[in-house]
């Protein structure tokens, strides 16, 4: 039985006068990918900012693994937010060193799992080019690397797939794959269902704030076989 590493239960937010989370609930497994699914505007973002600590629930519970609640393990999280952000003046391999060391990550390792996905994301030979200096794809290819670098037991990725052509699409989708199958936790955050539907174990669609589907993608797909728009 995987270990379940994240729990969400009830969580509500109200922000001024409209609530925007009405008690979303979910656990995010060992070695699974969580889909976070629904439009836009329906509160998978705040859901995550409220996982992270950005924001602050009004309700509800936040659990991690071995943490007290209300306790955010960051330096075993890994997390690629919807804004993408890198100083655009440092170098690529700085920037990837600077992110292993905000997590304790030994920097001797983090140097070399560096190297190794620059080559393997066609980054190869680009650790001394800054990041104003890359095309708006290879930057959202060094900030998933950034995320990933220090061997995050839970991984939080929020639109990973926003602006990305089909190729980098692809190769996201196999690394996100192959870190699930090596044990990491995978919450995917997303609002394109063909995207996710091939790689998610567990699904969760919320619409407006309010859970609408739940349950493991096999559950979904046997319960709505015959559901016709």
């Amino acid at each position: 039985m995987p270990k379940t590493i994240l729990k969400v239960s009830n969580v509500q937010k109200t922000f001024k006068k409209q609530q925007v989370l009405h008690g979303v609930s979910f656990d995010v497994k060992e070695g699974e990918i969580t889909a976070l699914l629904g439009p836009n505007g329906a509160g998978k973002s705040t859901t995550i900012r409220s996982i992270m600590g950005i924001l602050f629930p009004d309700e509800g519970h936040i659990q991690f693994s071995g943490e007290e609640e209300g306790v955010i393990p960051k330096h075993t999280i890994g997390y690629l937010p919807e804004e993408r952000g890198l100083y655009k003046n440092v170098k690529i391999m700085d920037i990837l060193l600077y992110f292993a060391e905000l997590k304790d990550y030994p920097i001797k390792k983090a140097k070399e799992r560096a190297l190794h996905y620059l080559k393997k994301f066609g980054l190869e030979g680009k650790d001394k080019v800054s990041i104003e200096e890359l095309s708006k794809g290879m930057g959202q290819k060094v900030q998933f690397i950034a995320s990933i670098i220090h061997e995050p037991k839970l991984l939080i990725l929020d639109e990973p797939f926003s602006g990305l052509d089909p190729v980098s699409q692809e190769v996201f989708k196999d690394e996100i794959r192959e870190l699930a199958r090596s044990g990491t936790a995978v919450l995917l955050s997303a609002h394109q269902m063909n995207l996710v539907e091939e790689m998610a174990d567990r699904l969760i669609m919320i619409h407006k704030g309010r859970e609408v589907i739940s349950g493991t993608m096999d559950e979904v797909k046997e319960k709505y076989a015959n559901f016709k728009c």
